[in-house]
């Protein structure tokens, strides 16, 4: 178990753009671990842009990783009291345009490609696999 020193001002810092808060509500709503690719898959948001915003929010102390071969898997940080109330309030955030919904829905499609509960297949939307443009 590592030694998590969260500061205040990185979580609302990290929480300060619409794909960090897009990674957030997914994780928050689906309540599982997910590889880059299927979060590649379900945000349709280019692998090195969200290999950044991820980057960002594990700094914040926010997410954990945990590498399998290849395959590395990121979570939401458990068992901190004053994470909880952030969490409800990403559940809670208004979905005017529907977009939380559809990354939702494409998450769970995408977990549909799982093999043993883990992710082997890799980016399936090869235009935001990197080095595309």
């Amino acid at each position: 178990m590592h030694l998590i020193n969260i500061q205040p001002q990185d979580i609302f810092q990290s929480l300060a753009d619409p794909t960090r808060i897009r990674i957030m509500r997914l994780l928050v709503m689906a309540g599982e671990e997910s590889c880059l690719c299927e979060l590649v898959d379900s945000l349709l948001e280019p692998q090195y842009k969200l290999s950044r915003h991820l980057k960002v929010i594990r700094q914040a102390g926010l997410l954990t990783s945990d590498k399998e071969g290849r395959w590395i898997y990121h979570r939401l940080v458990q068992g901190v009291q004053f994470l909880e109330p952030l969490y409800q309030m990403l559940k809670a955030l208004p979905d005017n345009d529907g977009i939380f919904a559809a990354d939702l829905a494409r998450f769970r499609e995408r977990m549909c490609l799982r093999e043993e509960g883990r992710c082997r297949v890799g980016i399936q939307n090869t235009e935001l696999a990197e080095g595309s443009e």
